[in-house]
């Protein structure tokens, strides 16, 4: 018992204070001399095989380190306290007090890195290595403030300046649909308007709710008002349910965005759906805000307010490699609600398309 003991209070001496947007993370250190902790050091040195450059942050196999073991990052992947040095980031945004119906999404970044173990390093597809192309590592949390939403939003925004100050591209992994607002404010600050691709079942232009402008269905209705969206620029995929108004996208379409229903999507491929977009969008930096409940709640059921006849999971991974070419500065999966979901089949798919965002930033090169 007394060893018992000492190995748990040499455990805890382990753990490190992260910072402000951090999570706490074990260091490097050995427990008793012998026994190892497998912390951050070891996820960042996994076996030599199939590593081509050591530059890079490369995830470990499971060929060669089983799925479970380890630090539960996004991907396996090292964690490091900010973006410096790094080409793009994951981060997670704990924060669901923005939700109308149903909440914990804030429980969606912490599910989502589970899930990711199962991912491999190349995209066998589109032929993408992101981890031979990026340095990438996971960079922990924003510390919202579940209590103050507007306290919460110059959170994100304060944290994404530093990230993208930093020349890194987020990976943002929510939390409810309202957190896309400060990230675009930190967005348009370092880019000018930018141009967005929002897959989803809603608009999320709504002028307020019970008296509030800022939550989950309101936040590209702020940043119009903000002038942070390039507004011709900006499409609206899988959008579909009932309404609160007989013409619900009448501000959308007067703002110039475009808007494609979910009926518009049944039965069909959206690949040259995407080229149109590619073209729209053209060669000026673009926002990706991906809301889960843009999939079918067959596919997803895990989210806080789902809507019936939405897109398949195939047609999420052809908007998203259909990004391909585009100078994406950032992309996001939102409103992962996994207690709805006890399968986890709603985190994993989001774990999946955030692996396929990667795969079409910027400088990633084939295999």
């Amino acid at each position: 018992m007394a060893a018992v003991i000492a190995i748990c209070r040499a455990a805890a001496r382990t753990f490190s204070p992260a910072p402000a947007f951090g999570l706490l993370y074990p260091c490097n250190r050995t427990i008793l001399g012998s026994l190892p902790v497998c912390g951050l050091r070891r996820l960042q040195s996994p076996p030599e095989r199939g590593i081509s450059d050591k530059r890079f942050n490369v995830p470990p196999s499971a060929e060669d380190v089983a799925r479970p073991v380890g630090v539960c990052t996004m991907m396996r992947l090292p964690y490091q306290e900010s973006a410096e040095g790094l080409n793009a980031a994951f981060i997670g945004v704990p924060l669901d007090t923005g939700t109308s119906n149903r909440p914990g999404a804030r429980f969606g970044p912490r599910h989502i890195r589970a899930e990711s173990a199962m991912i491999r390093r190349y995209n066998a597809t589109t032929r993408a290595a992101p981890y031979n192309s990026l340095v990438v590592a996971d960079i922990g949390d924003v510390n919202v403030n579940l209590y103050d939403l507007k306290k919460s939003c110059q959170r994100i925004r304060e944290a994404y300046q530093k990230i993208m100050g930093a020349g890194c591209v987020p990976l943002t992994l929510g939390g409810d649909h309202t957190i896309t607002y400060p990230i675009l404010q930190a967005a348009a600050e370092k880019h000018g308007p930018v141009g967005l691709i929002h897959v989803d079942a809603h608009t999320d232009t709504g002028e307020q709710a019970l008296g509030e402008k800022i939550y989950h269905g309101t936040p590209f209705r702020r940043c119009v008002d903000e002038g942070l969206l390039d507004c011709k620029r900006v499409v609206q995929i899988g959008i579909r349910g009932s309404c609160y108004s007989p013409d619900p996208y009448k501000f959308c379409r007067e703002q110039g965005f475009r808007v494609v229903i979910a009926e518009d999507c049944w039965l069909k491929s959206l690949v040259p759906l995407m080229s149109e977009v590619r073209q729209q969008m053209g060669d000026k930096p673009v926002y990706l805000s991906f809301d889960i409940d843009g999939i079918d709640p067959s596919f997803a059921p895990g989210t806080g307010t789902p809507e019936i006849g939405g897109l398949t999971t195939h047609q999420a991974l052809e908007i998203i490699r259909g990004c391909r070419g585009l100078n994406l500065v950032g992309c996001d999966l939102v409103e992962v609600a996994p207690v709805y979901d006890l399968s986890g089949n709603t985190a994993l798919t989001a774990a999946n398309l955030l692996f396929e965002m990667l795969c079409v930033l910027p400088g990633v090169q084939a295999c």
